[in-house]
């Protein structure tokens, strides 16, 4: 802008100055309005899900701990290598499976 030019209207905001304490209690408000709408959502569970739930229970999860520890270990070792190889195998094995999956 030149020295003694008009400013540019466009460009000059008509809106109150709120000072910064103003504008946190109102974001305050905002947010607490929003929790407080959010938090009386009511969620319904069908008698199927609870009874999948109770099934589920009795069963122990199909966890290798051994397994899991001794490559935990080997990473923490650093010597725990990747086998290439077995991974980019399954990997085709499963897209092959997907594929004959669409194709019937």
């Amino acid at each position: 802008m030149k020295i003694h030019a008009q400013p540019d209207i466009s460009t000059v905001s008509t809106a109150p100055v709120q000072p910064p304490a103003a504008k946190a209690a109102q974001g305050a408000a905002v947010t607490a309005a929003k929790n407080a709408s959010s938090a009386g959502v009511a969620v319904t569970v069908s008698t199927s899900v609870r009874a999948m739930e109770q099934s589920n229970r009795g069963e122990a999860a199909d966890v290798d701990t051994d397994k899991v520890n001794a490559v935990r270990a080997a990473i923490e070792n650093g010597t725990y290598v990747v086998n290439a190889e077995a991974i980019a195998d399954k990997l085709l094995a499963n897209a092959q499976e997907m594929l004959d999956r669409t194709n019937h």
